[in-house]
């Protein structure tokens, strides 16, 4: 059975109760959380609360949620039924949060995938709402991001604060040594053969090349301004 038949099949059960999409997944950490039916449903609905976190969801939002979850056209009609509950759940995103939190060890590359999917959908409509970033920073806390690590992980999606510095998560001036250690240390945790090799979803795969993407660029600058 797929994991788009078994959401079927738990929507089935549960029908449209507002309320029942949370109580519906089970709290145990499977062994592939990444391709779980928690997970999925977990992205999916944390998709829609961020999506209406700034109080009304948008056209360009739901494109960009489509973006994010590469979804086979028969299944649409499914993940929309997830979304619109979620949207109406009583039970707050960060119940969705912790729901995905204990699926991975604490601060694992696949939250950091979640977040930059997250943020991709709040900058759709061409800017992050403070309600929004609020909503970012406190699911990225539930995921035991500090909030410097938070920092360094919006610089890649914030207009005005992708400072080559920031990205990397170093200080302005740091040794080269070690600006050229972090650089390393980013592109192992980061690269995408990584995450293929541990089953993770296609569309976390291109979130996490997108983010080796920048982290690349960032380090291309900093050496630019040194050599300059």
């Amino acid at each position: 059975m797929s994991i788009w038949s078994r959401i079927a099949e738990i929507l089935s059960a549960i029908g449209d109760g507002v309320g029942s999409l949370l109580k519906a997944l089970s709290p145990r950490r499977p062994a592939a959380p990444e391709k779980s039916v928690a997970f999925t449903i977990g992205m999916i609905a944390l998709g829609a609360k961020m999506a209406k976190a700034d109080g009304a969801v948008t056209a360009a939002e739901i494109a960009a949620f489509k973006q994010v979850f590469q979804v086979p056209d028969g299944e649409l009609a499914n993940v929309a039924r997830v979304f619109n509950l979620a949207k109406q759940d009583v039970a707050g995103y960060d119940a969705y949060a912790r729901r995905i939190a204990r699926l991975f060890k604490v601060k694992s590359p696949v939250l950091e995938d979640v977040l930059d999917g997250l943020f991709h959908i709040a900058k759709a409509d061409d800017a992050i709402h403070a309600a929004e970033l609020a909503f970012l920073a406190d699911v990225a806390a539930i995921f035991g991001f500090s909030e410097a690590e938070f920092t360094r992980i919006s610089s890649r999606h914030v207009a005005g604060t992708g400072d080559p510095w920031m990205v990397l998560g170093l200080e302005p001036g740091t040794t080269f040594d070690v600006v050229r250690q972090r650089y390393r240390k980013l592109v192992r945790e980061n690269h995408p053969d990584r995450h293929i090799a541990a089953g993770v979803p296609a569309e976390m795969i291109r979130l996490a090349t997108e983010r080796l993407q920048r982290i690349n660029e960032a380090y291309a600058e900093i050496l630019r301004r040194r050599a300059a």
